[in-house]
C-alpha cells in the first residue's frame, strides 16, 4: 500500500441571523433613494432572516491525518459567534452597527462587514469567501477583492 497524499478541503459553516435595515444613501435625495431602492427605502425599515456562510481556503488547509479535520468546527463556531451573531443578530443594522452609519446596509456591504470581522479573528489567510443569503433568491459572494479607486 502506498502512502496517502495530503488531502485538501474547504470548510463551511452556516449561521442564520435576523436583522432589519433601510436601504438609504446619504449621498442621494429622498426622491432618488425611493426611486433606486423602492420599498426597501421604507423609513421604518424592513427585515430579513439572513444566512451567512463563510468558507475556509483550500491551501494550506490539509486534512489533518490524526484529527481528520481541516479546522475544529467548535473554533469556527466561536469565531462566527463573535464576528456575525453578536454584532448583527436581532439588530437594526443602520442604528446598532457603527459600520453602517456611513455605509449603505446592502447585502453586498453586509458580506464585506462579515469578511472584515472574520479576518480579524481567523488565522491569517484561512478565509476563502463569505456568502450571504438575503433571501433564497438573493445571494452575495465576497472573496475579499478590492479595487483601487482613482
Amino acid at each position: 500500500m502506498s502512502p496517502r497524499s495530503a488531502r485538501l478541503a474547504r470548510l463551511s459553516r452556516s449561521v442564520t441571523f435576523s436583522a432589519c435595515h433601510r436601504l438609504h444613501s446619504k449621498s442621494l435625495s429622498d426622491e432618488e433613494n425611493l426611486k433606486l431602492f423602492g420599498k426597501c427605502n421604507n423609513p421604518n425599515g424592513h427585515g430579513h432572516n439572513y444566512k451567512g456562510l463563510p468558507t475556509s481556503r483550500v491551501l494550506p488547509l490539509q486534512i489533518d491525518p490524526v484529527s481528520g479535520m481541516v479546522m475544529n468546527l467548535t473554533d469556527l463556531k466561536e469565531y462566527m459567534q463573535a464576528a456575525i451573531m453578536e454584532p448583527l443578530d436581532h439588530k437594526n443594522l443602520d442604528k446598532d452597527v457603527p459600520y453602517f452609519s456611513e455605509v449603505v446596509s446592502t447585502t453586498e456591504n453586509v458580506a464585506v462587514f462579515i469578511w472584515d470581522s472574520l479576518q480579524q479573528l481567523l488565522p491569517q489567510g484561512i478565509l476563502y469567501k463569505v456568502e450571504v443569503h438575503e433571501t433564497e433568491h438573493n445571494v452575495v459572494v465576497y472573496k475579499g477583492e478590492e479595487t483601487i479607486v482613482k
